[in-house]
């Protein structure tokens, strides 16, 4: 049996990467990175590096070759270029003959209205077209997401947020990196659909928990997109992922990520880590 996956020098997919080590033979594994080079750390650990790009499909015909389970991570950047990019992923996976597809996609996916869905849609179609076993990781949110608000709460900075009631299903990186590992070397996972969330807070909820963890009140102040951007420009953060952030925080408030799911305990046997220990993890790194 071989192994690949992409994105295998990100923060998701390195902590995949360690896991996989404790299951399956180094040499059953490989990879695909745009740069080798950035994977030598890898290639000492015995597994096979090879280069790979998703905007060049030859490129991935040669990565893909005699894989038999292959683990897409969702690539970076705009709409339009992650669309091209996970349907070249996808038509080669297919030319290569692999046979199981494992894709890192969005909370309900299908249905979802969040800006960030479109790329994931065009990749699960994809994957249907070709007519491989699949299984569709789902990914709610990564709770290392809100680690700037938090850093910035303890630098004295109050918790902003336009995001409401909204509801999200935080879980560490850690926690579905073991589920997207299993899944991957697991035996029953075909055509199979994961919506991997951890239990759903507000951001009330999550800001009370650190504020727990801090030993300090922390209050949140709800504000229209308009003021979460400015006050997100006045923080600092660069003027060109502004619009990013408020939508984001538009696809909370509307409940796209408010999605209730046991799926890390059915992969797992266990359900994700408890938010106050995840956070207390988090702020001790």
């Amino acid at each position: 049996m071989k192994y690949l996956m992409t994105g295998a020098t990100g923060k998701l997919g390195s902590k995949i990467v360690d896991i996989l080590l404790e299951k399956v033979p180094a040499k059953q594994l490989a990879v695909s990175v745009r740069q080798p080079e950035k994977a030598e750390h890898l290639k000492a650990k015995g597994i096979e590096v090879r280069q790979g790009d998703f905007d060049y499909p030859e490129t991935l015909d040669k990565a893909f070759k005699g894989i038999d389970r292959l683990l897409i991570i969702s690539a970076d950047g705009d709409n339009e270029t992650r669309n091209r990019q996970h349907k070249n992923a996808v038509e080669a996976a297919a030319r290569a003959g692999v046979k199981f597809i494992a894709y890192t996609s969005i909370a309900n996916a299908k249905e979802s209205n969040m800006f960030l869905a479109p790329p994931h849609q065009v990749a699960e179609e994809a994957i249907l077209k070709t007519g491989i076993p699949y299984s569709f990781l789902r990914n709610n949110w990564y709770l290392e997401n809100e680690l700037g608000t938090i850093q910035g709460v303890q630098a004295g900075a109050p918790w902003v947020t336009s995001a409401g009631e909204g509801k999200v299903g935080w879980a560490l990186q850690q926690d579905y990196a073991e589920a997207t590992a299993a899944v991957l070397v697991g035996a029953e996972h075909d055509n199979t659909i994961y919506e991997l969330s951890g239990t759903l807070y507000t951001q009330d909820e999550l800001a009370q928990t650190v504020g727990e963890i801090l030993g300090k009140n922390i209050p949140v102040q709800h504000v229209d997109d308009k003021t979460y951007a400015e006050t997100m420009k006045q923080a600092g953060l660069p003027e060109a992922i502004l619009p990013m952030l408020v939508e984001i925080q538009k696809g909370i408030r509307n409940g796209e990520l408010a999605i209730e799911s046991n799926d890390f305990e059915k992969i797992l046997g266990r359900p994700e880590t408890p938010l106050k220990e995840a956070l207390t993890r988090l702020l001790n790194q």
